[in-house]
């Protein structure tokens, strides 16, 4: 495809077509009213799924998501969604690297690039008046890559530095081993690029990857701040690249099992956990307030978390400092559910055990009304103030249109969130106990029980 060197010809600038909306604020008699905008959401027949949401705000923030993630990998080309995430300001074929940079900067925006195990996202925010000076980036690094082999190979430096950086945290380590050790395959391909294949991805296999995977009906194109007529003709008219579903990744298959890294320090990082629920589950908002019952992390800025009851439990079998929180994470076709802790070294033992009892409890149906309505107002709270920022109201609404295509308002989700019953809750707590369990430890393990000693 041949890259994007101006996309003027829309209608001079993308919002001169609203020109004759304007109102002189000077002769009004009353003010100008803007009234409330719900989430638009188009799908075209090519599969792209185009959604906005008109905010009125000066800045506007415009998404390209992609299912791409690692878990799309083959064991031929490990590591290459690392690398493309780096490569999102390199030379396309409609603008040389430095006229991205000089281009973004000049307007004052910024492009930005984030991966998950499914998915890819390339975000460019800037004031509402330069929209079509950084839509014009945002098309060119998304549907035509050059890949000049020099410039990729500049990039190792730049992986290198991620991995290290990477490493100095222990929580990354541990949750990359907990996948590598829970599936077979997909949802275990690591979001870094291995060590052995450093400087060993092409520019063909990068070209490769994105010929199968970046596919219109892969893609969503989000925006907040934009008009939804003007978003879905920069959709039809420069994403409709190519025709298809792309590669099918295969389904993740959890296996189980356990990966201990043995390291200096006296603390201990352990996560135990087994097969949760996929995002389009029944069980995934049980799992979530589950979380809650249990503990997602300090409400307060270096709080204790004294409501949670994993806190509560462990406190009981120790006197020294520790943090604990239940994990929880969802995909497309599967998920994982499992208690983190952060200990001294000669207390793990007895954390890791008092938090797996403490589920149990539980499963075994002590769950009082009390903290079953403590977790659902926590995740209410927790979800409507995530909407409150772009960046979280941008993840919400593209997740889900990704996803299926449509977009539940927050009325409908705080709706299902009520709706879960202790006995749910209940449910959800017996399948993390009678399933097969995954273990990931990091730190100096000499007091840290192994996966079948749980």
């Amino acid at each position: 495809m041949r890259g994007i060197r101006g996309i003027s010809q829309l209608s001079g600038r993308l919002y001169a077509a609203q020109a004759a909306r304007k109102v002189d604020v000077a002769a009004a008699v009353e003010p100008v009213k803007f009234l409330p905008q719900e989430v638009q959401v188009t799908k075209l027949p090519s599969g792209l799924v185009i959604a906005s949401l008109e905010n009125y705000s000066p800045a506007s923030r415009i998404s390209v998501l992609v299912r791409a993630g690692s878990r799309y990998e083959t064991m031929d080309n490990l590591g290459v969604s690392h690398l493309l995430r780096l490569a999102a300001s390199l030379t396309t074929k409609g603008a040389s690297a430095f006229r991205i940079c000089r281009g973004v900067e000049a307007v004052g925006g910024s492009l930005s690039v984030s991966s998950s195990r499914e998915t890819m996202g390339y975000t460019v925010d800037c004031l509402r008046d330069h929209i079509d000076t950084v839509m014009e980036y945002l098309i060119n690094v998304t549907t035509a890559p050059e890949f000049r082999s020099w410039e990729v190979l500049d990039l190792t430096g730049r992986v290198k530095l991620d991995k290290e950086l990477a490493k100095q945290t222990p929580q990354i380590g541990v949750i990359e081993n907990l996948h590598a050790a829970a599936y077979k395959n997909a949802l275990s391909n690591s979001l870094y690029c291995p060590d052995y294949m450093l400087g060993q991805i092409t520019t063909e296999q990068m070209h490769n990857f994105v010929q199968n995977n970046f596919t219109s009906a892969r893609m969503a194109l989000v925006g907040l701040g934009v008009d939804h007529a003007i978003l879905k003709q920069v959709g039809e008219q420069f994403l409709n690249i190519r025709s298809g579903t792309g590669t099918v990744g295969s389904e993740a298959v959890y296996r189980g099992g356990e990966l201990r890294h043995q390291s200096g320090g006296g603390l201990v990082h352990a996560v135990v956990a087994s097969e949760g629920a996929s995002v389009t589950s029944a069980e995934a908002t049980a799992f979530s307030i589950l979380q809650h019952v249990l503990g997602a992390g300090p409400r307060v800025k270096r709080g204790s978390n004294t409501t949670s009851k994993l806190s509560q439990a462990i406190s009981k079998v120790t006197a020294q400092p520790f943090d604990v929180s239940a994990f929880n994470a969802n995909y497309t076709d599967s998920g994982l559910f499992g208690v983190y802790t952060i200990c001294q070294a000669n207390a793990a033992k007895d954390v890791i055990k008092a938090a797996i009892v403490q589920v149990n409890d539980i499963a075994q149906g002590n769950l009082a009304e009390a903290d079953l309505s403590r977790a659902k107002n926590q995740l209410t709270a927790e979800y409507l103030m995530s909407l409150e920022s772009s960046e979280g109201l941008m993840e919400a609404i593209g997740s889900q249109v990704l996803a299926d295509g449509t977009y539940c308002s927050p009325e409908a989700v705080t709706q299902k969130i009520n709706a879960v019953s202790s006995a749910d809750v209940v449910n959800v707590a017996k399948k993390f106990m009678s399933g097969k369990k995954t273990m990931a430890s990091s730190g100096h393990l000499v007091n840290t029980p192994f996966v079948d000693e749980i």
